[in-house]
């Protein structure tokens, strides 16, 4: 496959990008590639890290910043295991589990690039049990609203929830016994 810039020489560089569904591939040569920002690295630096790093760059959050806030941001460190926002850069790896609360300001402008904007992991649910799924999450989320307005002291909202949590039992409970049959 030839050079999609030059046409001259052999594509080296085979690229591609998935946004929001939408493929994008690129095929260059090795000079073009580099000219056009898809190789920033030399060859004694070609880990997975590097090439990780220079595909997500830490510093887009960074520079977004004021500088007098980068600076102090600079020499932040965690107080679990000591290290420090550039050590972290440099490795590409926390040092303890604390270190994503640490540097967590961070962290979400990554995620987001690396997860096409979702920074929340919420699953997939099989089709076939996914009606009973629904319900017993919605059935927990009402119960927490339920507490709160218990708590709040606000009994008339609480008793519509209450039976809404009804409902859903029994709607459960006759597919559960239709099911069985």
């Amino acid at each position: 496959m030839q050079c999609q810039k030059c046409h001259d020489h052999e594509a080296a560089v085979h690229y591609t990008q998935v946004v929001n569904g939408q493929k994008k591939e690129v095929h260059l040569c090795e000079q073009c590639a580099h000219e056009e920002g898809y190789m920033n690295f030399t060859n004694e630096s070609l880990s997975l890290h590097h090439f990780l790093t220079n595909m997500f760059p830490f510093d887009q959050a960074v520079n977004q910043q004021p500088k007098e806030q980068v600076q102090r941001n600079q020499v932040m460190t965690c107080e679990g295991c000591g290290l420090t926002y550039a050590q972290f850069r440099r490795k590409g790896k926390f040092g303890c589990s604390q270190c994503y609360e640490t540097f967590d300001s961070y962290l979400n402008p990554i995620f987001k690039r690396v997860h096409s904007g979702n920074t929340e992991h919420v699953g997939k649910i099989p089709k076939r049990i996914g009606g009973q799924l629904h319900k017993r999450k919605e059935i927990d989320q009402l119960k927490k609203e339920l507490q709160q307005l218990i708590e709040d002291e606000n009994f008339e909202e609480a008793a519509h929830i209450r039976d809404r949590i009804r409902t859903l039992n029994q709607e459960i409970d006759e597919s559960n016994k239709g099911g069985d049959a």
